[in-house]
């Protein structure tokens, strides 16, 4: 069904030996993909909370920092400064589809730690855009 390749790759001969290029691992790749997801979940999480202050969104946003933190080696992750502009209804569901892609990944990589707090700000982004009282009372 499929014809057998016959020549050599080229992405192999180019480097000359393989070991002449660094290699990330499986997991050394999900844990920058998952980094990734959460410090711009992170992002998102302080934008909401200089529109509508609330200690739940500081306590989500110190918990995603140190995730961050935690799958970067330590590092504090940089924090920007929030806009306190835009419409939180469109803030909830970015966040909420961050969450939900810092899910799978943290699943796929067996974290239970940020498939937990990616699961629990799923739900906190899907309560608050099934109440409209929360999201008027931003306006």
């Amino acid at each position: 069904m499929y014809e057998p390749i016959r020549t050599k790759s080229v992405h192999s001969t180019m480097a000359g030996t393989p070991s002449d290029f660094p290699h990330r691992s499986r997991e050394e790749e999900l844990d920058i993909q998952l980094a990734g997801h959460l410090s711009a979940l992170l992002a998102v999480t302080d934008d909401l909370c200089s529109l509508t202050p609330s200690t739940d969104l500081d306590a989500a946003a110190e918990r995603l920092a140190g995730e961050v933190g935690r799958l970067r080696g330590g590092r504090t992750p940089l924090r920007a400064t929030p806009t306190a502009a835009g419409d939180p209804a469109a803030l909830h569901q970015r966040a909420h589809a961050l969450a939900g892609r810092a899910l799978v990944v943290a699943a796929s990589r067996a974290d239970t730690a940020a498939a937990i707090l990616a699961a629990e700000r799923m739900d906190a982004h899907a309560a608050a855009l099934a109440d409209p009282k929360e999201l008027s009372a931003a306006h």
